[in-house]
């Protein structure tokens, strides 16, 4: 659980590297040398009468193909264009098929970073363990690839001829909520709006004193195991932090967090939520833990989405999970 009684008060603090943009210009850089190739798929089996789902692989960083699933209306029941949206996993978790989303009325694409079980045919990652590996040098540690695949993501659905480009947004919970975060961020010439819940690898540090919970434990852990290793990772996490991108974001956010999530502490989460200097909107909802208070919080950023990307439904549908 949490250890302070004041969330919305308490001072997170997150060194800002002098070369922290310079850095992440560099990844986009190298990003930028790989062509994207992107291939979709139709897949006969998963797409509906409403829906079209396309099974995509496309190429990011170091050359690495990576998978994800995309859906959009049919054209015989929503014509395009359609706005685009990103929909990012949790740590653990793997994408599932936006069929609901294409139903509202979306491209959606579901991504799946390396490591993730449709993306792990070159690059597994560890489960735990991924939130320190390599953590002592920002070079090689594992999120500097990880989220060149989430921007990588915004081109492959830039670049469909059915996705209006000045209609693009992001959306997910946890680490989707720091991607959201990141992508917003770094890709802020595409992205028109996110919503962000609980959103993980924002205060690091912080959090890891904050909580005894996973995945923030791995860093009290590996910091027992090894002590020689601290300075070289207070030195390398700060340059993953959302707290520094949150700053680059220019579109309108919504934010939400539960009170009580002793996961992704509500301290970290206010503090995002005062370092975007965009149009925003915080949720915090009370005696609620890492779902975000989504039972309740769910409508609202559907509703938040549709109000800045105009999406055109093809039926009435019950909200998404």
């Amino acid at each position: 659980m949490t250890r302070t009684r004041d969330p919305e008060h308490y001072q997170v603090v997150v060194p800002h590297p002098d070369d922290f943009d310079d850095f992440w210009t560099d990844v986009l850089d190298q990003l930028a040398r790989f062509p994207i190739n992107a291939e979709f798929v139709r897949d006969d089996l998963r797409s509906t009468d409403r829906v079209d789902v396309y099974d995509v692989q496309y190429t990011s960083l170091d050359g690495v193909r990576l998978s994800a699933w995309y859906a959009r209306p049919r054209q015989e029941w929503v014509a395009p264009p359609y706005p685009g949206l990103l929909i990012v996993p949790g740590y653990i978790s793997d994408p599932v098929i936006p069929k609901n989303w294409a139903e509202l009325g979306y491209a959606a694409l579901a991504v799946a970073p390396r490591g993730k079980v449709r993306s792990r045919s070159q690059v597994d990652a560890n489960y735990p363990g991924l939130l320190v590996e390599n953590s002592v040098d920002r070079f090689t540690y594992g999120y500097r690839a990880f989220y060149a695949d989430a921007c990588r993501a915004v081109d492959v659905v830039a670049q469909r001829p059915e996705v209006d480009k000045n209609r693009i947004g992001v959306h997910g919970s946890s680490q989707g909520g720091a991607l959201t975060i990141v992508m917003a961020a770094l890709r802020n010439d595409l992205i028109t709006c996110g919503a962000a819940g609980a959103p993980y690898l924002c205060g690091f540090l912080d959090a890891a004193r904050l909580t005894t919970s996973y995945p923030y434990h791995e860093i009290t852990e590996r910091l027992r195991a090894h002590p020689e290793e601290r300075e070289a990772i207070e030195e390398t996490l700060p340059y993953f932090d959302g707290l520094n991108f949150a700053p680059l974001i220019t579109a309108p956010m919504l934010l939400y967090i539960g009170l009580e999530d002793d996961v992704c502490p509500p301290e970290t989460g206010f503090a995002v939520y005062s370092a975007l200097q965009c149009s925003k909107e915080l949720i915090a909802t009370p005696r609620c833990a890492h779902d975000a208070g989504a039972h309740w919080v769910t409508a609202k950023v559907q509703a938040f989405l549709a109000e800045q990307l105009k999406p055109s439904p093809v039926v009435a549908v019950e909200p998404v999970a």
